[in-house]
């Protein structure tokens, strides 16, 4: 077994679809109407073989209220790269948030960054892992 994918609410799936493609540099696995305005959106981080990412349009006063904040304010999802200095300045020069400077941790190099809605995740480069 294994945690193939998470769902993420997102308020349009096109903007969705444009950050996660051009900021993060994930792929669009896959894009396929369900029809009334439905959409199985899926995308994946750069290398990732299993882990993906389902773009679910929010629905409805609740799943809307819950945009931007699927974890209470924490770090909701952990991004790992193999060099965190590379992503790291990718990912500023497409215009990624980082709410922090990189630091240091006992478990590698990290830092805090948020996504179009404001949900918070880590780039992490775990100690050990580089190339």
């Amino acid at each position: 077994m294994h945690l193939g994918s998470l769902a993420l609410l997102v308020r349009d799936y096109d903007e969705a679809i444009a950050y996660f493609t051009t900021c993060l540099g994930f792929a669009l696995i896959e894009d396929r109407p369900l029809g009334q305005d439905k959409r199985w959106v899926v995308v994946s981080p750069p290398g990732a073989r299993e882990t993906r990412l389902l773009l679910a349009r929010a629905v409805g006063a609740r799943q809307e209220a819950a945009i931007g904040n699927q974890a209470g304010g924490r770090v909701f999802l952990f991004l790992e790269t193999g060099d965190f200095q590379a992503s790291y300045r990718a990912m500023r020069e497409r215009g990624v948030r980082f709410c922090e400077e990189p630091r240091q941790e006992p478990y590698g190099t990290v830092a805090v960054f948020e996504d179009l809605y404001g949900n918070r995740w880590d780039l992490l480069q775990r100690r050990g892992t580089a190339g």
